[in-house]
Order: C-alpha cells, then sequence, then structure tokens
C-alpha cells in the first residue's frame, strides 16, 4: 500500500505554509487494514481561509470548516475513487481539507449546534465517533510508507520528530484505535452515550462499520445503541438509507440485517421485516420467514448480485405474515406476493429510494412466485410473464427466484426446469408482449379506418394484440392491417365486447396460472 502523490503533495504543501497537516480517518483506518481508501481526507490547523491562500483551485461551501481542493492527478490513468474524483475533469482529483473543529451540543440529534475552530489535533481527534476512524497520519517524506510509527501521548509537529527515517510516517493514535483494529472491534471514542446523542446515525454506521469490516462492536457500545436505539427516528430517511444501502451491499449483507435487529435499530428502518421474525411456513421450507428472508439475502450476497436484486430476494416474501392461514405445516399464505409488492413500494417510498429502483424492485416482488414446469406452460404464458416484467429484467427474475430457492433449504439454486425456462425466455423474448411492439401503431388504425383519436383505437389493438399472443405469426403487418379493417367494421358494442373478452381471457389464463404457482407453493 502507498499513499498517492496526491496526497503527499497537499500535505507538504500545507507544511510549507508553516501549518500541521495529517492524514485522519476512515482512509486511515483502511490503509492501516491494507485496504485502497476510496478518498482521503486531511486535517490541519489552518483555517479555511489559510487553506484557499494555499490551494487557490478550491471551494468553500459549508460550515463545517471543509474546503474541497482541486489538484492534478500524477497517474491519469490511476482514479483513487469515485466519490474523490471530479466530475468535471477526470484528471483532477478532490480531496477534502477539514480544519481542527470541535462541536457543540446536538439538539436534534443530527446536526451539531455550532462548529467551532479546536487549537490541536488531540481536541479534533476527541470528537470523532469510533476508535478506528480517530487516528490520524503524518507521512514524513515522498518515499512510499513501509513503517508506521505509533504516538499515543500527544500529537506533535512533525519537525520535532528527529529520529524518524524517511520512508516513516507517524500514526498518532490516542484513543487505541489501532488495538481494535487488530482486536476487531468498533467502539465509540470516549462515553457511547455521548456520542450517540450528538449524531444517532453513529448508532447505524457502528452496525455498517461492524458489517462491511467484519468487526464485532465493543459490549459498551453495543448496550448503549440499544437502549438508545429510539433516537435513530430523528435521522432523515435519506441518512438512514445510505448506510442501509452499505450494509446491504456488503459480504455479509444477512449478517448486518441481523445485527440491525440485536440492536434495536432494524425495527426503525423496516419494522416489516421484523413482523417475519419467528413466523414459521410450510412443508416447504425448513426456515422461518425471517431466517427465509435473510438466507436468500446472503446467497444474493454470496452471487454479487446487484442492490435492487438483493432487496428483492430480502423483501420477496414480506406480505407472508400479514396473509398468514393456519399454523404448521400446512399453513397457507394466500396472495403473499401482491400484498408483499404493495409493502416493498411503502417501505423503499418511505426511504426515499430513487422511483426507477422502487418499480423494478416492486416487479421483482410481485413475479417472484412465477410457475414454470417444462411441457405445462405454454409459450403465451411465458410471453405475459416477460411483458409483465420487461425482457430486460427477466435475469434478475431468475436471480430472485434462486435466492428463493436456497433460502427454502433445496441444495441446488438453478435446477433445469430453470435453466429451460431461461431458454423458451430467449426464444419468446423476439415475440411482441404489449401494444407497442405490434407491427402497426395508433396511427395506422386511424388511417386506415379514417377516425379520430378515441377508445376504439384501444380496443382494437387489445383484440389484436391478443391474436398475437396466441400466434406471433401474426405480428405481419399485411395480416394485422386486413384484421384492423374487420373489426373496424363491427359495431360498438361488438368490438367492445370482443375488446373485453380478449381481455378476460388474458385474466383467465394469468388467473390459471397464478392458481398452478399457489398449488406449487402450498399457498392455497
Amino acid at each position: 500500500m502507498t499513499i498517492p502523490t496526491e496526497v503527499k503533495n497537499i500535505l507538504a504543501a500545507l507544511k510549507k505554509a508553516g501549518f500541521e497537516a495529517y492524514i485522519v480517518g476512515g482512509c486511515v483506518r483502511d490503509f492501516l487494514l491494507g485496504h485502497e481508501p476510496k478518498d482521503w481526507d486531511v486535517t490541519t490547523n489552518a483555517t479555511p481561509e489559510q487553506i484557499q491562500q494555499v490551494f487557490p483551485d478550491s471551494f468553500y461551501e459549508n460550515k463545517f470548516l471543509t474546503v474541497t481542493v482541486k489538484i492534478p492527478m500524477a497517474e491519469p490513468s490511476r482514479i483513487l475513487g469515485e466519490v474523490g474524483t471530479s466530475s468535471q475533469n477526470p484528471l483532477l482529483q478532490e480531496i477534502e481539507i477539514t480544519t481542527y473543529r470541535l462541536e457543540s451540543a446536538y439538539s436534534d440529534k443530527r446536526h451539531p449546534d455550532q462548529v467551532r475552530f479546536a487549537k490541536t489535533l488531540q481536541e479534533d481527534l476527541a470528537r470523532r465517533d469510533f476508535t478506528v476512524n480517530a487516528m490520524a497520519m503524518d507521512v514524513l517524506s515522498d518515499a512510499n510508507v513501509s513503517t508506521v510509527a505509533i504516538e499515543k501521548k500527544q500529537a506533535k509537529r512533525s519537525n520535532k520528530r528527529s529520529d524518524q527515517t524517511d520512508d516513516t510516517a507517524s500514526l498518532i493514535d490516542l484513543f487505541d484505535g489501532q488495538k481494535d483494529l487488530k482486536s476487531k472491534i468498533i467502539r465509540t471514542v470516549g462515553d457511547p452515550r455521548e456520542r450517540f446523542s450528538e449524531d444517532a446515525l453513529r448508532m447505524l454506521r457502528a452496525a455498517r462499520f461492524a458489517t462491511t469490516l467484519s468487526f464485532s462492536i465493543d459490549p459498551k457500545t453495543f448496550a448503549a445503541i440499544q437502549e438508545n436505539s429510539i433516537w435513530l427516528e430523528a435521522v432523515s430517511k435519506e441518512r438512514i438509507r445510505d448506510e442501509f444501502v452499505k450494509i446491504i451491499m456488503a459480504d455479509k449483507a444477512a449478517d448486518g440485517i441481523e445485527l440491525l435487529r440485536q440492536l434495536g435499530l432494524l425495527k426503525y428502518i423496516v419494522p416489516e421485516l421484523e413482523e417475519n421474525y419467528g413466523v414459521g411456513q410450510n412443508k416447504h421450507h425448513i426456515y422461518d420467514c425471517y431466517q427465509h428472508a435473510l438466507k436468500a439475502l446472503e446467497y444474493t450476497a454470496k452471487k454479487g448480485f446487484s442492490l435492487q436484486v438483493r432487496l428483492a430476494a430480502l423483501f420477496h416474501d414480506i406480505g407472508k405474515p400479514r396473509v398468514k392461514v393456519g399454523e404448521g405445516i400446512n399453513s397457507t399464505f394466500y396472495n403473499h406476493e401482491v400484498v408483499g409488492a404493495k409493502m416493498a413500494f411503502q417501505i423503499l417510498n418511505r426511504l426515499k429510494f430513487p422511483k426507477k429502483d422502487i418499480e423494478l424492485i416492486v416487479k421483482l416482488v410481485r413475479y417472484h412466485l412465477f410457475y414454470y414446469n417444462v411441457g405445462e406452460v405454454s409459450d403465451s404464458s411465458v410471453r405475459r410473464l416477460v411483458r409483465n416484467m420487461g425482457p430486460e429484467n427477466m435475469e434478475f427474475l431468475l436471480q430472485v427466484r434462486q435466492a428463493d430457492r436456497i433460502g427454502s433449504g433445496v441444495p441446488k439454486a438453478e435446477p433445469y426446469k430453470l435453466r429451460h425456462l431461461k431458454y423458451v425466455i430467449d426464444k419468446v423474448s423476439h415475440d411482441p408482449i404489449s401494444v407497442k411492439m405490434l407491427n402497426v401503431s395508433g396511427n395506422d388504425v386511424m388511417e386506415l379506418l379514417h377516425i379520430q383519436p378515441g377508445p376504439k383505437i384501444g380496443q382494437i389493438l387489445d383484440v389484436l394484440l391478443s391474436y398475437v399472443l396466441e400466434d406471433p405469426k401474426r405480428n405481419d403487418k399485411a395480416w394485422l392491417t386486413e384484421e384492423i379493417k374487420k373489426l373496424g367494421a363491427l359495431d360498438e358494442k361488438k368490438l367492445a365486447s370482443l375488446a373485453e373478452k380478449s381481455k378476460e381471457e388474458k385474466d383467465e389464463e394469468q388467473s390459471k396460472q397464478d392458481e398452478a404457482t399457489k398449488h406449487k407453493y402450498w399457498v392455497k
């Protein structure tokens, strides 16, 4: 591991101007763990105005004493992290430099009432959240760092360290952060109740760090979170969402969700998921509803699936407790996929997820229970499933099904029938599955029949689609043109009746498929 030249140049420039300067926070933690930091943060005793004098190409647009500096990258091909790279110019690196600071009380459990300058590095480190994030590092030369010397008593100026070699960095560790790194412990700096009272989001961050780093939480810190978990209600949904997503995207995402439950935080994030805890299932499952969801999530994390698939796997059966009938091996969960889709929408909307993500995840939950057996389900049924999901989302749906299977305790995620279904999906994906994919349009109907826009056009297109869904070869413009003429000649009542019949046939086919699915999965 080496510290980027850009970062060392910033430290050198600040020191040359007569100021103290240290790398600080999470990047020091990651560096010591041997992980590539996503971005690098610097702290200094220079004021924001003095920082801007040293770095004219910078901006200061906040009240937290942080100046963002833009500097040329020594290695243009090396992007030091998505967050730290300038979106306007990928050859400029953005690095945040923050003046030593103190924070007053947090009346709203979210933001400090006042941010003040601190005189020393020790004061700055003392206000940070966890010991592993409260270390600073001083690079003594431009050479690669091979040794780290530790200072615990006080933060000294780099020019007072005459006993250190040129390729050494000095680690300022006043709160045993390196010890906790080695012991894999998340522990607050000072009294955990005070830290969480200042910023309630720190409770969720503790769970996130424990999950992403595979650490455990110090018992006193753990107990303080349990005691004060209700404070999470004061935190904005956007900030909660961002930490929750980081847990979901961790390699041990399922362990992270269980940790949230144990800490008493899950009920303030996704209380609907807690409803699943201890709810038994029928003979097709070896785990209760909650364990089943975690096993499904665990599989998606192991496979490196997308955020949308992971969330769909976690939520796919979330509606079961609300529709459960009976107990034991013969219990049923009729309509749970429909109820679950509505619940997933409410959860994701509440947490301020992007609309596009919400739409996809809700679809995955709604249609995860599709039925397919080789030789039993027609191509037209598969086409309807593809139409409901969208061809571009079918692979996601199959991934959720695989997770569902593993979460049910079966040994194989993708049996032969799912592989066969992939083949059929690929075959029918070239067939029309919506009115928009017909080889005629509403304009064609109006031109052929010399009519103005109205319900008749939609009725004709619905009837044509029903014809084509039964036989894709009918999606021929010449054939469809003749059918438009025939349908246009019908009186209003007959056409409306035919259109309604087409919808009923489609609904009936969907109902048959749903019933077969419910029978297959013992949901009555």
